[in-house]
């Protein structure tokens, strides 16, 4: 009996394998060709007499009302010229960023057939950290000041959101700003939801960036992803015995969904944990929904949190 369960393991494993190269065969062979334009590298390098060509270039980037001398200072500014500088360093070659931008487009071209593929232009911000990476139909705007790799010096912000300011986060942030479009808005206002919400983003994550590991998914570190995955239980049951799924306390979005340090069970626990915990219960719960349903990734982003919960038949791992 314990042979032909072996047996019968090893080939639902194999056959697992064989569907995923024949996935990843077919996303293969999907033409694909970003293109990058680096308009930080055009705006700092241009001569002050010709900002004009500049906005006439890239004219979203220079919204009206705004005066010219706010870009003459910033183009002249020696501390943005020095940030040019640092950018410089790390990105003078473009060229494998946008090798993994073909990569994933090619995943997102199989998923979602009737996506256009965007122009990727690469800009210097405001360090901004909740615009690091915006997807927008024709066009991905990437900060790269806000991605020079976490010790960097520039960056006085708290560690938990430095962690997440290296080059490896460049996909996944991507990813976020994709899926967050294709999502419908909903009214439900309930944890519950927004831990669906999240954990649909994080699913899209596993179809469209096959290569990465959770940790890089979910911006964690390898040790917080090990400690959900060891407490998820406890994790489960302290929002089902505080009946906190369907609350629509807005609170608990701060607690347990918003980046944080840590979450906040107000227990002894808070000071191990990781935040948005949450976002990862609901990615759980999603995983499970697709793993016990036939359905694509489209029409799982536009299915109600109620749907997938009631069908996902999720049990955390004990």
């Amino acid at each position: 009996m314990k042979l032909y369960r072996f047996v019968v393991v090893l080939c639902l494993f194999f056959l697992s394998c064989d569907q995923k190269s024949k996935v990843e065969k077919a996303v293969e062979e999907i033409p694909v060709d970003v293109k990058v334009e680096r308009f930080d590298k055009v705006f700092f390098e241009t001569k002050p007499q010709d900002l004009a060509k500049v906005k006439k270039q890239y004219p979203f980037f220079f919204p009206p009302g705004n005066d010219d001398n706010v870009w003459l200072n910033k183009m002249q500014d020696p501390i943005w010229r020095e940030v040019y500088t640092e950018v410089e360093k790390k990105y003078s070659n473009f060229e494998h960023v946008r090798e993994e931008f073909n990569v994933l487009f090619q995943h997102v071209k199989y998923y979602f057939p009737e996506t256009k593929i965007p122009k990727v232009i690469t800009v210097i911000g405001e360090m901004d950290y909740n615009a690091k990476a915006i997807y927008a139909d024709s066009l991905v705007i990437v900060a790269l000041e806000l991605y020079l790799g976490k010790n960097h010096k520039f960056y006085e912000f708290p560690n938990y959101l430095k962690e997440n300011f290296e080059e490896r986060q460049i996909m996944p942030d991507v990813v976020s700003s994709f899926s967050f479009r294709k999502i419908p808005a909903s009214a439900d206002r309930t944890l519950l939801s927004q831990m669906i919400f999240e954990g649909k983003q994080l699913y899209a994550k596993d179809l469209l960036l096959p290569d990465y590991t959770d940790a890089e998914k979910m911006g964690y570190t390898p040790e917080q992803i090990k400690w959900c995955e060891e407490n998820e239980e406890y994790m489960w049951r302290h929002f089902i015995e505080n009946e906190m799924l369907y609350s629509e306390d807005p609170k608990l979005n701060t607690r347990f969904i918003a980046p944080a340090p840590f979450s906040k069970f107000y227990l002894e626990i808070d000071n191990d944990s990781p935040g948005r915990v949450g976002a990862w219960i609901g990615w759980q719960v999603v995983r499970s929904f697709m793993k016990n349903n036939n359905v694509t990734l489209p029409e799982l982003l536009k299915t109600n949190a109620k749907e997938i919960f009631e069908k996902s038949k999720y049990k955390p791992k004990k």
